[in-house]
């Protein structure tokens, strides 16, 4: 664990850090985007359909190898259910290192910020790593579409909106897992809105979401990091 300054972090949340940093170090540093599908798959996870498998794997990981030191699902405000809970919400979330965008979205911002006022503290878990993407012919996009038999509704509206389909990611190479505890004020430092103003399909206003920029994340925020 990094000396850090604790300023009102809970020493159950150091412990649940500490825990979770542990167990994390059995967590696979390469992920082949097919086998990662199937994998899901054939556990029984909803989520092998998804375009953005790499996320969803994560929280796949994460429910796997952090079972018994965390409560998956966490805390439910309204329709916004977190990640897992202990001590505080968490959130897992994973992000490219080989991009220039350096936000990470998060969750819905009322949410966050009740469980704040809650807990005094939001949790987010965030792996990073280097990300390959499919080639100029998609056959991974092509591969997952034969899988899931046939094209996702999300897919269809994007055909019909005529929209160019972004290049799917292959493979993920875990670099470090962060273990970030944010309260107002740190969150104020490197946070951002995401959505605000966005409309659904139905022309219903989207929740405002939470957006973090990894790079203005403080260092009183972060506390601890296993490295791979």
């Amino acid at each position: 664990m990094r000396e850090r300054n604790f300023i009102m972090i809970t020493q159950k949340m150091l412990d649940t850090v500490e825990k979770l940093q542990i167990a994390s170090r059995n967590i696979s540093k390469v992920w082949d985007g097919r086998s990662s599908i199937i994998e899901m798959r054939n556990a029984g996870s909803k989520q092998w359909r998804q375009m953005e498998w790499m996320g969803f794997y994560f929280e796949f990981l994460c429910e796997k190898h952090f079972d018994g030191i965390i409560d998956i699902p966490g805390k439910k405000y309204g329709n916004t259910e977190f990640d897992a809970f202990q001590a505080i919400s968490w959130d897992f979330k994973t992000h490219a290192a080989n991009t220039t965008n350096h936000n990470v979205i998060t969750n819905d911002a009322e949410a966050v910020a009740n469980t704040i006022d809650d807990y005094g503290h939001y949790g987010i878990i965030l792996a990073i790593g280097e990300v390959e993407y499919n080639d100029e012919e998609r056959t991974f996009k092509r591969w997952h579409d034969e899988l899931k038999e046939g094209i996702s509704q999300y897919e269809v509206n994007r055909i019909n909106r005529g929209a160019m389909s972004r290049r799917r990611k292959t493979e993920f190479a875990l670099s470090e897992i962060h273990f970030i505890c944010l309260n107002n004020e740190t969150l104020s430092q490197c946070s951002g809105s995401f959505q605000e103003g966005f409309r659904n399909a139905d022309g219903s206003p989207r929740r405002t979401k939470v957006m973090i920029n990894i790079r203005k994340i403080p260092d009183a925020a972060l506390i601890a990091t296993e490295d791979f």
